[in-house]
């Protein structure tokens, strides 16, 4: 069972639902951060007579007892949606959030050029890869910390908040002191002690789906870090792997509007991994944004062909410029008011 306060609830009305459930003896998970307080219950059964007591509180608006394995990600606890803050940049807004920058931190002149390019084609935030899982042993891990730094300078430069992935339970606090944002990667989609590590630093995550993840499996990973008390989760999809090898992944635009009658949380989509080839990046964003999407991640280079990760299916400036201007147009034309204004 979840309990779900009303928006204008006072910090003091969601303690008295608190200390009434602890009171008897249940243990509860919490969220607020992102969104209006909502109270995850579990323990021993629900008496038949406390919801009705816990409705009739100060404060509560309603109480949810969804069927589903994950409980606080639930759609019924937010029904209006979380919006996750990144500095200024928006996720659940209006607008879609458009991320770009390198698949890895190849060099400072690198970097800085490209986020350069970023924040010039309208880009709100940057990503780059300091840390790089390869299927590769031999390929470029990335810089490490001193990427970290080149990214923090890049931000300092730019006005533009970055998110970088992070691998290991180990490296979070490293990580978290540079980035505005973690990113859990599709390999490590379920990595446990990973997920509560980054939860708790209470950042806002990407939790992007793993590769051969279902919908259930991907939202279960959600719970563990809403369950750890952080609500700022925006979910990425990226593609899962299929029979098909004509592309990279098959990229799962179903994915974008059931997510957004599942869960509260807000959704965007990597049209750059999930397809490989950057000849399909445009056409899929467009897609991801008409699908509801909001917002791109998307991989660019300042000179792609000579990329140490991810050339084939990194973009240019101009192409994101070009994205990122029909992705705008597709938005507001799909927005609530501009379909009254057609009426």
């Amino acid at each position: 069972m979840i309990v779900t306060m009303q928006s204008d609830a006072s910090e003091a009305e969601a303690d008295n639902v608190i200390a009434l459930l602890r009171t008897n003896g249940y243990d509860l998970h919490l969220i607020r951060d992102a969104g209006p307080v909502a109270i995850g219950i579990n323990g021993r059964p629900i008496g038949s007579d406390l919801p009705s007591v816990i409705c009739d509180m100060p404060g509560v608006a309603h109480i949810h007892s969804g069927g589903r394995p994950y409980k606080l990600a639930a759609r019924g606890v937010r029904p209006l949606g979380t919006t996750v803050q990144v500095g200024e940049v928006q996720f659940g807004g209006p607008l879609p959030a458009m991320i770009a920058g390198p698949c890895a931190v190849e060099s400072r002149e690198q970097t800085l050029r490209t986020a350069d390019i970023v924040r010039e084609a309208g880009g709100v935030m940057l990503r780059g890869g300091a840390f790089k899982p390869r299927s590769s042993p031999y390929s470029f891990q990335g810089m490490g910390e001193e990427g970290l730094q080149i990214l923090a300078e890049a931000r300092e430069r730019t006005g533009l908040p970055f998110v970088t992935e992070v691998m290991e339970p180990e490296q979070v606090e490293l990580v978290a002191a540079y980035a505005d944002m973690l990113q859990i990667g599709s390999r490590n989609m379920m990595n446990v002690p990973l997920l509560r590590r980054a939860a708790a630093t209470h950042k806002p995550i990407m939790l992007k789906r793993g590769f051969a993840s279902t919908i259930e499996e991907w939202l279960l990973s959600a719970e563990y870090i809403l369950a750890e008390g952080n609500d700022r989760v925006v979910l990425c999809e990226r593609g899962i792997r299929s029979f098909d090898t004509a592309t990279r992944f098959t990229l799962d635009l179903n994915a974008v509007p059931l997510i957004k009658q599942l869960t509260h949380l807000p959704i965007i989509v990597d049209p750059s991994h999930g397809t490989g080839l950057r000849e399909l990046v445009a056409p899929m964003s467009l897609a991801a944004v008409a699908a509801g999407a909001h917002g791109l991640v998307l991989e660019v280079h300042d000179n792609p062909d000579e990329a140490l990760c991810d050339g084939p299916q990194s973009i240019t400036g101009e192409t994101l410029a070009e994205i990122i201007s029909r992705s705008t147009a597709i938005s507001s034309l799909l927005s609530p008011t501009a379909s009254l204004l057609a009426l």
